[in-house]
């Protein structure tokens, strides 16, 4: 609770560069992951929506269409089956 107080007594446009800085850099994190050979690419992106949503509405809204798609998603059809040899 002591955070979200200190937090929120910082001026509004040093909070929202400062949440602005991490939030991308997650992304871009998550970005270089989908390139380079390497686990988990989507929790980067999915935090940096998640603090870009602390404070922008328009993130907010890509979190929520993000969490849809997620929850559509089959985990049984993510497994890769071996091609049957005949």
């Amino acid at each position: 609770m002591e955070f979200k107080k200190i937090w929120r007594g910082v001026p509004s446009p040093v909070r929202k560069t400062i949440v602005l800085v991490v939030g991308c850099t997650l992304i871009a994190i998550g970005g270089v992951l989908i390139v380079l050979p390497g686990p988990f690419t989507l929790p980067f992106i999915l935090g940096g929506l998640f603090v870009l949503a602390a404070e922008f509405a328009w993130a907010k809204s890509l979190l929520a269409k993000a969490q849809e798609s997620a929850k559509k998603i089959d985990p049984r059809k993510l497994k890769k089956r071996k091609p049957e040899e005949n």
